[in-house]
């Protein structure tokens, strides 16, 4: 059984997509939900975080928990990618049905994308209905 620390190390290695086929297809054991509970969380917040698409895609089609919350600073993965500025994951999220209000310690997505600056993935998130008025831990969107 593949423990969480190799998915973390499989993601931040070059051909992720290719490790993750070839542990899929052989169709060993791993909890694609489980968390560091810590900075990372679950392996879709990691990927989200540094915008692995491919990754993502591959999680969301072997079933992993789109609106799992792993650690205590992130709501969900659409938090993880809107602060990064990431429009490919955070389209592709949003298309699955991630919870775009979910909460985190420091609010939630359209909060992480405002105070970042990502302009696009702020527009991307209004029109899946973000609520404005959402109130985070320390700040609102606005």
């Amino acid at each position: 059984m593949y423990i969480l620390k190799n998915m973390f190390d499989i993601i931040s290695k070059e051909n992720v997509k290719f490790k993750l086929q070839h542990i899929y297809s052989k169709k060993e054991v791993l909890n694609v939900n489980a968390s560091d509970g810590k900075f990372h969380g679950t392996a879709l917040q990691y990927a989200s975080l540094e915008g692995h698409i491919g990754i993502v895609e591959l999680l969301l089609a072997n079933g992993v928990d789109i609106n799992a919350s792993g650690c205590e600073r992130s709501g969900n993965a659409l938090q993880c990618a809107s602060g990064g500025g990431h429009e490919g994951v955070v389209r592709l999220l949003l298309a699955k049905g991630v919870d775009v209000n979910a909460q985190g310690k420091y609010g939630d997505a359209l909060q992480q994308a405002s105070c970042a600056g990502h302009e696009g993935v702020v527009q991307l998130l209004l029109a899946k209905g973000a609520d404005v008025n959402a109130q985070g831990e320390d700040s609102d969107a606005l």
